[in-house]
């Protein structure tokens, strides 16, 4: 009868040291999916007037991460976008990448007129210099712009559209992005979100 009860007493060990691992091991990981994502500062549009028709054609969506958030990979993040008629899910393409402080929509980081699966990378912000080409990183305290060339997706967005889509990390929060195009186009920079 000891030896059965000693035989027990072990296994009941072992068992709650593993789920006490487990538990706090998913305690970690709970915290991190909570405290982690993404958060949509401004999205800027391009008015291009020479267009038939004539609409938005470049969105530059600025992004950091969430307060408290751990590195967020841009190179295994989605950008879900759509028209109401048409939705496009993009991924990061290291064809397009700046980090020279260029003006911002004559930058190279644009995907090209053709290609509707992808986006680009635009750094503004990065004192660690985590954002690197073939694995962008942002943490705290970057600020990157996403550069999503719509021409491609929808043709060039219209006056009075309703745009609405997310910026969805590996891990935790994504990013909203919801606005309406003005009714009317006054400039070539035009402030959406």
């Amino acid at each position: 009868m000891v030896l059965v009860a000693a035989v027990a007493a072990a296994v009941l060990i072992n068992t709650s040291g593993f789920l006490q691992q487990k538990a706090s091991s998913t305690g970690r990981e709970s915290t991190e999916q909570v405290a982690s994502g993404i958060q949509v500062i401004q999205v800027t549009g391009y008015y291009n007037n020479t267009t038939t028709p004539k609409g938005i054609t470049k969105l530059a969506i600025y992004v950091t991460p969430n307060a408290g958030s751990a590195g967020i990979d841009l190179s295994n993040t989605k950008i879900i976008i759509s028209n109401g008629s048409a939705q496009a899910i993009l991924k990061y393409n290291s064809d397009y990448y700046d980090n020279t402080g260029n003006d911002v929509f004559s930058s190279s980081a644009w995907p090209s007129g053709t290609d509707k699966t992808t986006f680009g990378i635009i750094v503004v912000q990065d004192y660690d210099n985590s954002v690197q080409q073939e694995s962008p990183t942002i943490n705290a305290g970057d600020i990157v712009i996403l550069t999503v060339n719509v021409e491609a997706l929808f043709g060039p967005i219209p006056v009075r559209t309703h745009i609405t889509g997310e910026v969805v990390p590996e891990f935790g929060a994504p990013g909203v992005i919801d606005f309406t195009t003005p009714s009317t186009y006054t400039s070539a920079i035009v402030n959406l979100q």
